[in-house]
């Protein structure tokens, strides 16, 4: 249905709860490299439970090499956007990206062509960020729920 992004993830269980979360709400989970873990690290293994086997799971070289294939509309979450991600009318196939844990999307991905949009998700004065999962959780369902969950 959509296409979750991780731009350089750096903390395996994020990753780990992604697979399962993707599995669960039927999207693929793309990885951009390098990553800060191996695959098999056991803290990934431990969060994604046994929803490995079941993740449509695929490793990108670089976002240059994710986007070369054409993949249709992009939107980059990050705290660095006015729109909100609940602005978007979301389609199947859209690419939800992510940054990653420490520091976000570079501006180089924020202002690619390639980017559709930049959005955010609202976080209460004096709040820094959302954890990782988390705020792709939201990004998800948010888009989920508008394609009747189907």
């Amino acid at each position: 249905m959509f296409r979750v992004v991780l731009w350089q993830p750096e903390i395996p269980p994020n990753t780990g709860n992604l697979m399962r979360l993707t599995v669960n709400t039927g999207c693929e989970l793309h990885l951009i490299e390098p990553l800060g873990f191996d695959l098999d690290d056991a803290r990934m293994r431990r969060a994604g439970l046994d929803y490995r086997e079941y993740a449509s799971v695929h490793l990108h070289a670089s976002f240059a090499e994710y986007t070369a294939a054409g993949v249709g509309r992009v939107f980059a979450f990050t705290q660095h956007a006015s729109l909100r991600y609940t602005d978007i009318a979301y389609e199947p196939g859209d690419t939800l990206l992510f940054g990653r844990e420490s520091d976000g999307l570079p501006d180089d991905v924020l202002t690619s062509d390639t980017v559709t949009d930049r959005v955010r998700i609202p976080i209460a004065e004096g709040g820094r960020s959302l954890n990782l999962a988390n705020a792709a959780a939201i990004g998800v369902y948010e888009a989920w729920r508008q394609n009747g969950f189907g």
